[in-house]
């Protein structure tokens, strides 16, 4: 299940650009997704086309690719945000709290701010979860963070920025949440997986 989705699934304002040009270029953008997105629940992902994206926003193919460069990118937001919010869940965690468990809470409070009993996100993740092109995606954009975590990482704790331990976290804590595809109880699963996290990162720098 990807922790990566568009703002319009999740409920979530989109911030208000500032000059008219940027106005309007995201409100196509915006209008863009938001057919996308329609189009793709109520139909499926791979029955809808991008011509047919491009007439429900009333735009051209060409205006949609200069927004969209592939069709998978429309149905997520672009993920500029997403890791200043990685890197504050390290480096802004309580005093006391493990690196391991302060990227717990982070996945558990975004899945518990995005999911919430919302049936349009509910289905949302399903569309996601029932669609690999979306899958692998969504996960090869989360990945993308994979370094700037690794760094702040070590920096957290008094070690190089290249150690192999902090480049290992990173990439299992970005890949964490996958392990609540499929199971009946998300929170759980990804709090286990976590877990596994935390007791390996504590035998290897114990303190850290």
């Amino acid at each position: 299940m990807s922790d990566i989705v568009s703002d319009t699934a999740a409920g979530i304002p989109p911030t208000a650009p500032t000059g008219r040009r940027e106005r309007k270029k995201a409100a196509t953008r915006q209008a863009l997704a938001d057919a996308a997105l329609r189009l793709f629940l109520e139909r499926g992902y791979e029955q809808v086309g991008i011509r047919e994206i491009a007439d429900a926003a009333d735009v051209s193919t060409t205006t949609l690719f200069k927004h969209f460069p592939v069709k998978e990118a429309l149905v997520f937001d672009e993920d500029a945000d997403q890791e200043a919010l990685l890197v504050a869940a390290v480096r802004e965690r309580p005093p006391g709290r493990s690196i391991p468990a302060a990227l717990r809470e982070h996945a558990l409070r975004r899945r518990t701010a995005t999911a919430g009993g919302d049936t349009h996100f509910t289905a949302f993740l399903e569309l996601v979860d029932n669609t690999p092109a979306l899958r692998d995606y969504a996960q090869r954009m989360w990945l993308r963070h994979e370094a700037a975590l690794a760094r702040v990482i070590a920096d957290e704790s008094g070690l190089p920025a290249d150690d192999p331990a902090c480049v290992a976290l990173a990439h299992f804590a970005l890949e964490a949440p996958q392990a609540a595809r499929g199971q009946g109880d998300p929170r759980q699963a990804v709090a286990r997986a976590f877990d596994l996290l935390e007791n390996g990162w504590n035998s290897v720098i114990p303190g850290a």
